[in-house]
């Protein structure tokens, strides 16, 4: 029997379609609700990839009771044997390359190359955390009295959560869990409802490389349930979130008021600055593969274009040019650029910000429509799209659209241009191109954003790096790079007289 669709459009359950569970303390078990979601592929709506456990606030404090259970003997272990699992999981992570691509594109709608680019970056993150675990030290410091030894140690905190976006559903996963777990933490895992799929398949793949019962706990189900009990509940000692700014900033609020600690990764209105002396072909392909590409789907993305009005016309065009070029179709297929949004509410989100544009009177240039023609009729997919004669008052250019919409906005002098890519509630990146090295520096000195650039497009990132943002794009510690562990770790000051 094939997957049924009813008539508003909604996959409904079939004798075919598997239904996963939650994880917890090395079981798969159902909800205590009896209730279950669909998660759908957004480039064919009519296809069901599995459903999952629409889980409450007694399935999350079941697995908060595992976790616990399972911390004392976590915390022990060492490290190094931590890491180990890690290096498992690199080999069985690569071993199953295409298995998870093919799940990611299907899930999240990008395209197979991109989704075999995530699962390398996953593997990426995985080398740089792995070999971190013989580095968890602390420092010893001389003591006034000189009988006395004084030094500090790292601990774990506990149990702690991690709550993952959709639009990078294993490579984010993976910088979450590895930092949190080789801490010495014991993790509960909650991704966006529209990757529940890749979640599954993560948590097995921590299983198959050796990680103990209850040390990993996976929930599914709505955040406004799911999320708020893991930001109220006082055993949850941090939580790491990615995600918008408005969830990003209430669930911090909750996990403060409890003395819990806070990390966040969140909106971004990220502008690219391109000066006269800049190679333009080469700015505009960057701008095309950091806002364009993945549909946009990327806080770190380009969304606003800042140009002196002497070649604002000939960027428009090589825009324009570029955007025409990229081809658009169901993903799991080779040879397109871009695939389907990720779910309905990504479509239409895309759909309001262009009309709001429209009717606030930015020059559509290209673009600006969903796509049905073909083999696209059943999915969310979107035209690349341009917009001219945008200002810092409209506004496509203050709220994050997280969609390939690129608006152009034209200013006068550089200066000018530093203050528009700062006018902005966002920090998180930024780019800039021209072969001016004294502008170069000038910009990195003042740009508000946490990561930036300088003829790299603003979607760049590397893990032996620190990411994060300023304003509301973030909350607490960067993740990655060298400071990767230190919002999972507590610090001990001992002094010992002998």
């Amino acid at each position: 029997m094939s997957t049924e669709v009813n008539s508003q459009g909604i996959a409904v359950e079939s004798d075919e379609v598997k239904t996963y569970f939650n994880y917890i303390h090395g079981e798969w078990i159902p909800s205590v609700t009896g209730e279950t979601y669909p998660s759908v592929n957004p480039a064919d709506t009519k296809e069901v990839l599995g459903y999952f456990q629409k889980s409450n606030e007694a399935d999350v404090q079941k697995a908060i009771e595992s976790a616990q259970k399972a911390f004392p003997d976590w915390k022990k272990t060492s490290p190094i044997s931590r890491g180990d699992i890690l290096f498992k999981l690199i080999y069985l992570i690569q071993q199953e390359k295409e298995a998870l691509a093919e799940i990611i594109t299907k899930e999240v709608g990008k395209t197979i190359e991109a989704a075999r680019k995530e699962v390398d970056a996953a593997v990426q993150a995985l080398k740089h955390f792995s070999g971190e675990s013989n580095r968890l030290s602390g420092e010893t410091v001389p003591a006034i009295d000189p009988d006395t030894f004084a030094c500090t140690i790292q601990e774990p905190l506990g149990v702690v959560a991690v709550v993952t976006p959709f639009n990078f559903p294993l490579g984010i996963a993976i910088y979450k869990i590895a930092p949190s777990m080789l801490a010495g933490n014991t993790v509960i895992y909650k991704a966006a409802s529209d990757t529940s799929l890749i979640a599954v398949k993560v948590v097995e793949l921590f299983e198959k490389a050796g990680m103990p019962a209850g040390v990993l706990n996976m929930i599914t189900g709505p955040g406004s349930i799911v999320g708020e009990e893991l930001g109220t509940n006082p055993e949850i000692k941090a939580v790491s979130f990615t995600g918008s700014s408005d969830v990003g900033i209430h669930l911090g609020k909750l996990v403060t008021a409890h003395g819990g600690k806070m990390q966040a990764e969140m909106g971004g209105k990220n502008a690219t600055i391109i000066l006269e002396d800049a190679s333009l072909e080469e700015a505009v392909q960057s701008v095309v593969i950091s806002g364009f590409y993945n549909n946009g789907q990327s806080c770190t993305g380009t969304s606003r274009v800042i140009v002196p009005r002497s070649i604002s016309k000939k960027v428009i065009e090589l825009l324009v040019e570029k955007a025409k070029q990229i081809k658009v179709g169901n993903g799991i297929r080779e040879g397109y650029d871009n695939g389907a949004v990720a779910n309905k509410h990504q479509l239409n989100t895309y759909l309001h910000y262009v009309n709001s544009a429209i009717s606030e009177g930015a020059v559509l240039e290209y673009g600006g429509k969903q796509l049905t023609d073909g083999d696209k009729a059943n999915g969310y997919f979107v035209a690349p799209t341009v917009f001219s004669k945008v200002t810092k008052d409209f506004t496509i250019a203050k709220e994050e659209i997280f969609g390939p919409v690129v608006a152009v906005m034209e200013v006068d002098t550089y200066e000018e241009a530093i203050e528009i890519a700062n006018d902005t509630e966002f920090g998180l990146s930024s780019a800039i191109f021209t072969n001016d090295l004294q502008k170069a520096f000038d910009f990195v000195r003042k740009i508000e954003t946490g990561v930036t650039h300088v003829n790299i497009p603003s979607n760049h990132y590397e893990n032996q790096l620190p990411f994060g943002g300023k304003k509301t794009s973030s909350i607490g510690p960067r993740e990655q790079g060298s400071t990767a562990l230190d919002f999972w770790l507590d610090t001990k000051t001992v002094y010992i007289k002998p």
